[in-house]
């Protein structure tokens, strides 16, 4: 009985020891979170005061990368239900010309590959053959392999297995 004893003690040490540790570490970490926070926030002013000078002087506004428009992470106790971006009728029509007066879709691009082709291509063959006759666009394999099974569940592309390879070739 004493060794049963024994062990439980053992226990009780290591999960308040653990706890213990567990707090600590949040507390370091909601330390790092609210210096992020506020670095953001400073960064964020200063870009809005940056905006409103080069209005003001006339030149056009320079494009925000990805990361300047990406969400803080907050915890979950902070979060609050996301908007959704409104996009004007201008926005998605310019939006429409830019992709219409981008060239041919990438289905469209892989049908005339394919049609191209004596014998079955694989999705990496066919991206690698894309890149190359379209280095502006930035192709990639997952795409044109999901593309490519689009178009074998609407019958315009075969596909064949060789072992644990797949392969697509054009309709006849």
């Amino acid at each position: 009985m004493t060794e049963a004893t024994e062990l439980t003690s053992q226990y009780k040490n290591q999960v308040a020891s653990d706890l213990d540790r567990n707090v600590k570490e949040q507390e370091r970490v909601t330390a790092e979170l609210t210096a992020l926070q506020q670095q953001l926030a400073a960064l964020q002013h200063d870009h809005s005061v940056l905006v409103s000078v080069q209005q003001a002087l006339g030149a056009t506004p320079a494009a925000r990368t990805d990361s300047a428009t990406a969400p803080s992470r907050r915890k979950k106790s902070e979060a609050r239900p996301r908007k959704q971006a409104k996009t004007t009728p201008a926005k998605q029509s310019a939006g429409k010309a830019v992709a219409k007066t981008a060239g041919p879709t990438l289905v469209k691009l892989i049908q005339e590959h394919l049609s191209g082709q004596d014998e079955p291509r694989s999705a990496a063959e066919i991206t690698t053959a894309l890149s190359k006759a379209h280095p502006e666009r930035g192709i990639k394999t997952s795409v044109v392999r999901a593309s490519l099974e689009n178009l074998v569940a609407r019958s315009q592309a075969h596909r064949t297995k060789q072992g644990s390879s797949v392969f697509y070739s054009a309709t006849s």
